[in-house]
């Protein structure tokens, strides 16, 4: 790592490798990918020695499992990231496309054009494979980034940017990828003042970064990430069906933003789905913490005011009954954080009522949270999961990383 950092230095040379690379053509940002994954498992053994280094660290720190979870890199995770690659190269190209024309009764035709926004900084945590996940979305839309990953994972990102640079140095200036080097909080708080040579900044982690960067940012910011999700259990459910989305949604990989964080349950079915939701969750040492009416039927800790706000990223559940399907919406409303509720019902009306009420990026019937993901979505992969509501929401894809301007063609036109 390296503390004694030039910030200037660093972003501006990110921003002037930026206008090099919105010249090339789409053949050749493809190409930067397809290098990217070549190089990536050439050199997976360097890439996993310098993760090593990050695990080990994070031991020795005495870190939670689910966050070394995140931290690891194999050879199995680095050629799946790879892999990855290829379906960000096949998608379709959305840059300078033309997603309007028109001609004004004065003769002057005008033309909007899809273009890059230009330089787009991302905050990130954890974990190192966001590294690769930014860089090729930002290269295939001709956008370069600016990266700064947490102080955990700083040998792996480093590794990994290492190589990507390598791989695209023949075709374009590898500044358009910069990874923040320095660990120092001065230089994070410093990063959120360069507005002149980062257009757009995207906060990935926990609230508390999140939070961080809307309090302090002088960047144009989209608001990302943070997962307090929640799965309804109606008293309509098929109770196995939501036994086995709780499992996927809880268990399957409980450090990400998208795993359920809270449970609620119908009153008139807590005494047939709490003992089966007991049994199961008991089996997976997931700790269960319930309120009054679930502590009634099944033995668990006690749920406090502050567990029904907390994303808690590891293998934890907050449990609590609910009167009705209004209850139900009116807490997750106001609890979550917006980002992906479900509810698991063989009711139709309920579930509509549900999806149209819930305040949330993305709302799901009788599915797994875990498919909030630009993947799963088929967009390739996502910079960031929006929870706002301005210009971008839900998985953001390539087209929720370009702007657009208008050309204007006249023959002598002016304005009287």
């Amino acid at each position: 790592m390296n503390n004694n950092y030039n910030l200037n230095e660093a972003l501006a040379s990110c921003k002037n490798a930026s206008i090099e690379l919105a010249k090339l053509t789409s053949e050749e940002r493809n190409q930067c990918l397809k290098n990217i994954k070549k190089a990536l498992i050439e050199n997976s053994s360097f890439i996993i020695e310098e993760n090593k280094k990050d695990i080990d660290n994070a031991i020795n720190n005495n870190y939670k499992q689910s966050l070394i979870d995140r931290l690891k890199l194999d050879e199995d995770r680095i050629k799946k990231i790879a892999d990855s690659i290829d379906d960000i190269i096949n998608l379709d190209e959305v840059v300078n496309i033309t997603l309007d024309k028109w001609t004004r009764p004065n003769g002057l035709t005008i033309e909007k054009i899809s273009v890059p926004f230009g330089v787009i900084g991302v905050i990130f945590e954890s974990r190192p494979n966001v590294s690769v996940d930014i860089s090729v979305l930002c290269l295939k839309t001709a956008n370069a980034c600016v990266l700064k990953g947490g102080k955990e994972a700083i040998n792996s990102n480093m590794a990994l940017v290492k190589v990507m640079r390598k791989a695209i140095e023949n075709i374009v200036d590898s500044n358009c990828i910069c990874l923040i080097e320095s660990t120092s909080r001065e230089v994070t708080n410093e990063l959120l003042t360069k507005k002149e040579y980062i257009d757009c900044l995207i906060p990935r982690g926990g609230a508390g970064l999140i939070n961080f960067v809307v309090s302090n940012s002088k960047i144009p910011y989209i608001e990302t990430g943070a997962g307090n999700c929640h799965l309804y259990v109606h008293k309509d459910a098929d109770l196995d069906k939501a036994i086995e989305i709780a499992i996927n949604a809880k268990y399957q990989r409980p450090s990400v933003c998208n795993a359920i964080e809270g449970i609620l349950v119908d009153e008139e079915i807590k005494d047939k789905f709490l003992p089966l939701l007991y049994n199961t969750f008991k089996k997976l040492n997931i700790e269960m913490r319930g309120d009054f009416q679930v502590r009634e039927v099944i033995d668990c800790n006690e749920a406090s005011d502050k567990d029904f706000d907390t994303e808690y990223n590891d293998y934890i559940v907050s449990i609590k009954c609910v009167k009705d399907l209004d209850e139900a919406i009116d807490f997750i409303n106001l609890h979550s954080t917006h980002h992906s509720d479900c509810i698991i019902t063989e009711n139709n009306d309920v579930a509509l009522r549900f999806l149209n009420e819930i305040n949330s990026a993305c709302v799901y019937h009788n599915a797994s949270t875990r498919f909030s993901d630009g993947g799963e979505f088929g967009f390739g992969a996502e910079i960031g999961i929006s929870t706002q509501k301005m210009h971008a929401r839900g998985p953001m894809g390539l087209k929720e990383i370009c702007s657009y301007k208008y050309k204007i063609y006249g023959n002598g036109q002016v304005r009287k």
